[in-house]
């Protein structure tokens, strides 16, 4: 696990600095930088940089604390602003007047801050209050995301099914975002869940703690590759190399026939 946290932190650690220096660029080309994205590769970045401190063998145990309960907060918001970007998504095909007119960014710094305070709050309780209370606490504020993603996924497909307005590219890439959203969160935090729950039983499992860590240490990459999704035309291009690689099979098998 020491070594598979290395990994992590030396792959990680550049992919998150490139993906915020592209929305930054993104920025001051006068386009508008999606702020939920941009908040959660700083998550990201939080939590690679508590990973650093966790391999370093030489760290105090006060520091080492106050760097765990940082990294639990930058856990919990980064679930919370991948909800938050599922919303954006759903919002602009479900209610695309109020999108237009009543999202600003001034909507979406109050949001952001929210769900910043939120997660230091989320941090405090779990920090002060005793065992069977924190997981409770844990297992709550980690299991509400799940239904909202999923109403926000299937509203947005039966949203895309009824409007001719939206080109069938931009519904691929808002499908597609939607999907890994779920698939990231699915992945990667259920786990963790379900061995808080099975703790709580007193059912303790070392194999699915040592399952839940590491996926849960995989989520910075995870969100480079939602990021790499929101680009406008990478659905568009992934599709069709899976398409082309189709055609070269089918062709291949044709004139082996």
């Amino acid at each position: 696990m020491y070594v598979l946290t290395c990994i992590i932190i030396a792959i990680g650690l550049p992919l998150t600095l490139v993906a915020i220096y592209a929305l930054y660029s993104m920025a001051r080309s006068d386009h508008v930088a999606p702020i939920y994205v941009i908040n959660l590769l700083i998550t990201d970045l939080i939590q690679l940089c508590c990973m650093i401190v966790e391999v370093v063998p030489t760290v105090d145990e006060i520091i080492s604390l106050v760097f765990y309960c940082i990294y639990l907060s930058a856990l919990f918001a980064s679930v919370y602003f991948m909800v938050c970007i599922a919303l954006e998504r759903y919002l602009v095909i479900a209610h695309p007047l109020w999108y237009r007119f009543g999202r600003t960014i001034k909507i979406s710094a109050v949001v952001c801050v929210l769900v910043w305070i939120l997660s230091l709050v989320f941090v405090i309780l779990y920090y002060f209050f005793d065992y069977l209370v924190t997981d409770i606490i844990f297992v709550t504020f980690l299991l509400l995301p799940f239904p909202l993603l999923i109403f926000f996924l299937v509203g947005t497909i039966k949203a895309l099914s009824a409007t001719i307005s939206v080109p069938s590219d931009e519904k691929r890439r808002i499908v597609g975002i939607l999907v890994l959203v779920l698939l990231i969160y699915t992945l990667l935090f259920l786990p963790t869940i379900i061995w808080y729950i099975k703790d709580l039983n007193e059912n303790y499992d070392e194999i699915l703690d040592s399952l839940s860590f590491i996926f849960v240490q995989l989520s910075p990459l995870a969100d480079s590759v939602l990021y790499v999704f929101m680009r406008k035309g990478t659905i568009d291009k992934l599709l069709a190399s899976v398409c082309c690689c189709r055609m070269d099979s089918n062709d291949i098998s044709r004139s082996s026939v």
